[in-house]
């Protein structure tokens, strides 16, 4: 009897409670209304905040090892051993089709336009920055899928069994740079001129249209090249007649961003080798970066210094040296004389070239190969880098050792080291083992090597430099070469040259040059490559020996190759403990590259076009 009656009294209580509309419209504690975001400026930022925090990049300093799909570097990890061995690249390699994250998007932008309560200045840029988003997601689709169907408002289905209204064709490919570099000119107006180097600003918006209209000229002029890379409808394919409007509206909206006053290039330090590499590095007081993806100690960071500091110098027992830039890249900076050469390490007759000092190779060249690069014998945080891979005898025998900084007997009994603690060794991983470590974006600060510290170094997007070698390119490509050396020149005197290019010297493989090697690391090869339709010469799969012309364009490049410094043994002779270098190829690459034409526009996947029979496949695959 009495759990009956306790029975009847809880429901009785529940039962008033739940009548109770205050109760019932009680606001929860634990999570955020839709309603209460959009009135406050900060909860809205945070919103998009998220929207930056997904922005795609492919080669970045959070995925180190994608900079090693191509010539640029060789990964020293037996996890990415494959990405030398494997011929061809996936048709579906670097490919995205992320409608959610555009849903997701076009739903911020709508809520935005309805917020009354914002304030209206800050409304209409919060709406600026999500269209900027938008853009630069779209133009990731673009450049690696082709035409994509453009999606400017979010889509409800009404679940009466018929989606067809949903499904959107491919636009055509020029029709997506198109948009993008209207809505750029659309949103510039109501973004800041600078003040901030993480979110959208003046500048970001014109680097983003200086960028997508030289890649839509690109394809438009370099298109007829592959005529079989291009789709009836014109989702994949620009017309070469549309190439000129591009390179000027390139062209136009770099010297608009050169003309803001807001950006130049970096130029705090004396040293031209340490400028260049403080421009990744330094944040307080550096102009030339436009829009970065940026880390925080004590807050995000990354372990792209964790993977990469020498070996040698790991703040703690983990890793390091994963990623060796490779010789084809070295040997890509010219000397400071304006031509290129490759290393010299034999003489006319083939013999080896002896030299005091294992920096006296790199001698006379770009200083920029110092500022991307740590080569043998140079320093990092203070601490000489200690490359060399053994002795070797007049005869040709080599004395080494399997393990970093081994210890052997040398031919007159003594025992000695004969071989460097950061190698090269064969096959030992997390060690130079092409010859080099990567200098570019490896931080020098104490603890970014130790994990749970990690490093705060940013992620730059787009930089000043960047824009001087767009419109140097589109100058040239309109027919102003004169207008391409003084943009070019600008980057070049930066970097150390002392002397200028003259106009009759621009020409297509400098254009490609002063790419590769101010931007290396940066995210820019791959689509480089593909948009000047060179992918697939350069990468071709034959297995060429390391180039004698660095300085060509169309040299085949297929494979990583490496230099190993050796330790004379010569007792008696001048030559005795001087250096001298071999060319070789690391052990684990096995295979060239190759890159097909189905290469050039990504895979879109069956479930899209099973969803979507609107979706044509791209070509070649």
């Amino acid at each position: 009897m009495k759990k009956y009656i306790y029975s009847i009294f809880t429901c009785v209580i529940l039962f008033t409670a739940c009548n109770d509309e205050d109760f019932l419209n009680r606001d929860p504690q634990n999570i955020l209304l839709e309603d209460q975001v959009w009135e406050n400026e900060d909860l809205v930022l945070s919103v998009l905040a998220d929207l930056y925090n997904r922005l795609p990049d492919y080669q970045t300093i959070e995925r180190w090892w994608e900079f090693a799909n191509f010539d640029e570097t060789f990964a020293s990890n037996a996890g990415d051993y494959w990405r030398h061995q494997n011929v061809d690249y996936g048709y579906g390699d670097w490919g995205m089709w992320d409608y959610g994250y555009i849903r997701d998007i076009n739903l911020f932008i709508e809520k935005a336009e309805v917020a009354d309560q914002l304030d209206p200045e800050v409304r209409s840029q919060f709406i600026a920055e999500a269209k900027f988003i938008r853009a630069m997601v779209y133009f990731e689709h673009v450049k690696r899928m082709g035409g994509v169907p453009l999606i400017l408002e979010s889509l409800e289905y009404d679940y009466s069994g018929d989606p067809t209204y949903l499904q959107y064709p491919r636009a055509q490919e020029h029709e997506v740079y198109d948009y993008i570099i209207q809505e750029m000119e659309d949103i510039k107006g109501d973004l800041p001129n600078g003040g901030t180097r993480s979110r959208a600003t003046i500048g970001a918006a014109l680097a983003l249209e200086s960028r997508a209209a030289l890649y839509a000229g690109s394809i438009a002029n370099y298109g007829q090249l592959t005529p079989n890379v291009s789709l009836p409808g014109g989702e994949v394919g620009i017309p070469a007649d549309m190439a000129d409007q591009y390179y000027t509206t390139s062209l136009r909206a770099s010297e608009e961003l050169m003309g803001l006053g807001t950006y130049g290039l970096y130029q705090n330090d004396p040293d031209p080798s340490e400028n260049y590499t403080n421009i990744f590095l330094n944040k307080s007081a550096n102009n030339e970066v436009i829009l970065a993806k940026d880390f925080l100690v004590q807050g995000r960071t990354h372990g792209f210094t964790i993977e990469n500091i020498p070996r040698s110098l790991r703040e703690e027992n983990t890793v390091g040296g994963k990623m060796n830039p490779s010789l084809n890249l070295v040997q890509s900076f010219e000397l400071l004389d304006n031509t290129f050469a490759p290393l010299p390490t034999e003489d006319a007759d083939g013999n080896p070239i002896y030299y005091d000092d294992q920096l006296d190779i790199f001698a006379g060249r770009d200083p920029r190969l110092a500022g991307t690069v740590i080569l043998p014998g140079s320093t990092f945080r203070g601490s000489e880098v200690d490359i060399w891979a053994g002795w070797k005898t007049p005869e040709g025998n080599v004395i080494t050792s399997d393990q970093l900084g081994g210890r052997a007997e040398l031919p007159n009994g003594s025992t000695d080291q004969v071989v460097g603690y950061d190698g090269p060794i064969d096959n030992l991983e997390w060690s130079a083992q092409g010859g080099f470590y990567l200098r570019k974006y490896v931080d020098t600060s104490v603890g970014s090597g130790q994990r749970g510290t990690g490093s705060a170094v940013w992620w730059i997007r787009f930089r000043y430099a960047e824009i001087l070698l767009n419109a140097s390119e589109a100058a040239f490509e309109l027919g102003d070469n004169t207008k391409a050396a003084e943009y070019m020149n600008q980057v070049r005197r930066r970097a150390g040259f002392p002397t200028d290019l003259a106009p009759s010297e621009i020409d297509f493989d400098r254009i490609v040059h002063e790419r590769k090697v101010e931007l290396s690391f940066e995210n820019h090869i791959l689509w480089d490559y593909k948009r000047w339709r060179l992918a697939h010469r350069v990468w071709n799969g034959e297995s060429v020996d390391l180039t004698n012309e660095p300085g060509d364009a169309l040299a085949v490049s297929t494979r990583v190759f490496g230099l190993k410094p050796f330790k004379v043994y010569d007792p008696g002779s001048p030559n005795h403990e001087k250096w001298i270098f071999e060319e070789f190829k690391p052990t684990p690459v096995f295979n060239p590259h190759r890159f097909r034409l189905g290469n050039y526009y990504s895979f879109i996947g069956d479930n899209v076009r099973n969803a979507n029979p609107l979706i044509v496949r791209n070509p070649n695959q």
